[in-house]
């Protein structure tokens, strides 16, 4: 009944919950965008792309119960990891927490796993989590995070488990305060084109892995999402709609440092006044 995106407005403005998944980027084929770009840009075109592939093939029926949670994936990339190959592969991941709750990080890998079909993650590392304006990173914002991620290290869900963008002095908290220690921390080299002399010095002298990255602060907004909500979706009530969390994730040959796999997983729910 209806058009594709007329479909996939009428599930929308049912459901509380909506999951995202891309599946892996590297067998999406014609989906793929030849042009390497942003960070941000990468993955608005995912988001798009996967919400008009999720919304081609919906085979709705009015006569039965709308779902609460809309499962939007790109059904040909979905692809579990060969148990066989688990061992010579490493599976990392980067947790970006939009919303202000830490529970958010243990939906988000457990359904990374569940999509590759693995028992745990080799690596996470934790974007910082929104602040307001004029408010200062803090331990005592990082700890119920940290806390999370170290519950999930405990459980044998995590190996390592990292920090990004951490200066010295936040990170040498952290380290002190844990109980499962940062294994690494990302620097974005756009607001510094020098690693920080006391950062690299701590983190050589406790075995913490510096690593460069360069995802904006803000990689998954509520506005951009939106957005890609409604130019995919026409005339749903995309403004109801927050994102939770963003997962991205890549599968690596070790022996080889080859990308086997790469993809992102998110999570928003609907806002109903």
């Amino acid at each position: 009944m209806g058009t594709d995106s007329g479909r996939a407005r009428i599930l929308l403005d049912h459901a509380a919950t909506l999951n995202l998944q891309t599946g892996n980027l590297l067998n999406w084929g014609r989906l793929r965008k030849k042009c390497p770009s942003t960070p941000s840009e990468e993955l608005r075109d995912c988001i798009q792309k996967t919400l008009n592939e999720w919304s081609s093939k919906i085979n709705l029926d009015l006569n039965q119960e709308m779902p609460d949670v809309l499962e939007c994936n790109v059904d040909q990339a979905m692809e579990k990891i060969n148990p066989e190959e688990r061992e010579e592969l490493k599976v990392s991941a980067k947790l970006f927490i939009a919303g202000s709750n830490s529970s958010s990080i243990r939906d988000a890998v457990d359904m990374a796993c569940s999509a590759l079909g693995v028992a745990h993650l080799d690596s996470v590392i934790i974007a910082p989590p929104p602040i307001e304006d004029g408010i200062n990173l803090s331990l005592a914002y990082l700890q119920p995070y940290w806390g999370e991620l170290e519950n999930l290290v405990q459980h044998k869900k995590i190996v390592a488990i990292g920090t990004s963008d951490l200066d010295k002095t936040l990170l040498e908290q952290l380290y002190l305060w844990s109980q499962v220690k940062p294994h690494s921390n990302q620097v974005n080299l756009a607001s510094c084109c020098v690693m920080p002399p006391d950062l690299t010095a701590f983190a050589k002298q406790f075995d913490i892995q510096l690593l460069t990255h360069n995802d904006p602060k803000e990689l998954l907004c509520e506005a951009s999402f939106q957005e890609a909500l409604q130019e995919s979706i026409r005339n749903s009530q995309a403004h109801e709609w927050t994102p939770l969390w963003l997962l991205r994730y890549s599968v690596i040959v070790q022996t080889r440092g080859i990308i086997k796999s790469k993809g992102y997983i998110l999570q928003a729910k609907r806002n109903v006044s």
